[in-house]
């Protein structure tokens, strides 16, 4: 499985962006998708994860009402939708892959990973 994270840059505050992450490889569906962040020094910190149906999705306490993740499946493809941006949403941004069927927050669960895109709030 390979993943391949874009859409990242920079925007000011308050402004909006959104991620894709797009799959290649085994079947989509039998992913849990999730978007993590991490700055310099930092653990990777989860952002939200969704179901792969769609029918749940969990956010991070720091996200929750500003962020929406969503994924099609039939082009394999996983979005985070980043609305009213913080600087301290500065991050790079990773999309991983978690077979366990378990959906969480933790990321040793997922096993395939992004190459990661940056996304630069400005104050």
């Amino acid at each position: 499985v390979q993943l391949q994270a874009s859409g990242g840059g920079l925007v000011q505050a308050g402004g909006s962006l959104t991620l894709s992450c797009a799959a290649s490889g085994r079947i989509f569906m039998s992913y849990i998708m999730g978007w993590f962040r991490q700055t310099p020094g930092k653990e990777r910190e989860f952002v939200a994860a969704i179901a792969r149906t769609a029918t749940y999705k969990y956010y991070g306490d720091s996200v929750q009402g500003r962020f929406t993740i969503s994924r099609d499946n039939a082009k394999k493809t996983v979005y985070l939708q980043m609305e009213h941006l913080k600087p301290e949403d500065t991050a790079v941004y990773y999309c991983g892959a978690d077979l366990t069927g378990h959906i969480t927050a933790e990321p040793r669960a997922y096993t395939y990973w992004g190459q990661g895109t940056q996304v630069t709030v400005s104050s």
